[in-house]
């Protein structure tokens, strides 16, 4: 890999990682699942104009948006608007490993030898160990949230295989449109018409801005199509470990703009989950599944 390449990958995921503390500055103040509608409503427009229509039908672009907007990050963002920390957020997102094992083996009949079956169990003992923290960074009642954003990783992941699509990008763009619609929907269905009250607008502040902004262009946009170029330029298992990187500067730039505590189990828990996907990564060719970030 060229020097150039390596240092944009490094930078990708510094952004994805720093990517947390925006959410965090947005769902501490905003509904979280409008947060996230918007987010992909910005990201979609008024790009898709000029992108046209992937072939494949529309039940998969509505898939890959309910998995991707309303599964992954509509989960995560209220997540963390329930006290899960940034710092934490992107560390409990790789567990989606688990679920991209059992959906390989299971609904994909693929065969997976010892180093997934390995990184899998030291990514629960991880997850075992993330909620023995103290400081409140994890709260028990994000758990299943969290592992819906894992799991629905997996599923989209699934989604972009099965669709067949020949343009990554194109798929992207309509399904974060579709991703935007779900969430609007979701989001209307949790709080009825108290979503759109009087104050509403009175919430758009520059953080909340910054927040939706700063996830839809930089990190959605651009961020997907660097990381969909480097996939393409030099293949999955070329790029796949760059994203054990994401968590890690999730977690030091919480600490540095909240001032995140750094305890025995939270280290202890990224050490587990982090070497779980390192191990996770050595697979046999056939198998297909891995989270990208």
């Amino acid at each position: 890999m060229a020097n150039r390449d390596f240092l944009i990958l490094i930078a990708l995921m510094f952004l994805w990682g720093v990517n947390f503390i925006a959410i965090k500055i947005g769902a501490d103040q905003f509904d979280p699942l409008l947060l996230t509608a918007l987010r992909f409503t910005f990201a979609a427009l008024p790009i898709i104009f000029f992108i046209k229509r992937p072939k494949v039908h529309w039940g998969w672009l509505l898939a890959y948006g309910t998995t991707f907007g309303l599964g992954v990050w509509g989960m995560m963002v209220w997540s963390i608007s329930l006290g899960l920390s940034a710092g934490m957020a992107g560390l409990l997102l790789d567990m989606s490993i688990v679920f991209s094992l059992v959906l390989a083996v299971f609904v994909l009949k693929e065969k997976a030898g010892w180093p997934q079956w390995a990184g899998v169990a030291l990514a629960v003992v991880g997850l075992l160990m993330a909620l023995q923290v103290q400081d409140g960074s994890v709260p028990l009642a994000v758990l299943p949230l969290t592992l819906i954003a894992a799991l629905s990783w997996s599923l989209m992941t699934l989604v972009v295989k099965q669709s067949g699509t020949k343009d990554v990008f194109a798929f992207s763009v309509w399904g974060m449109a579709m991703a935007a619609v779900v969430l609007l929907i979701a989001a209307f269905t949790r709080s009825g018409t108290d979503l759109f009250n009087a104050q509403l607008l009175a919430q758009f502040n520059k953080g909340v801005w910054f927040s939706i902004l700063f996830q839809a262009y930089p990190t959605t946009l651009l961020g997907y199509w660097v990381w969909n170029r480097m996939t393409l330029k030099y293949g999955v298992s070329k790029v796949s470990m760059f994203p054990v990187l994401t968590p890690v500067f999730g977690m030091l730039a919480s600490v540095v703009i909240y001032g995140e505590q750094i305890d025995a189990w939270k280290i202890a828990a990224f050490t587990m989950i982090l070497t779980g996907f390192a191990c996770y990564q050595f697979r046999p060719t056939r198998y297909s599944l891995s989270k990208s970030s």
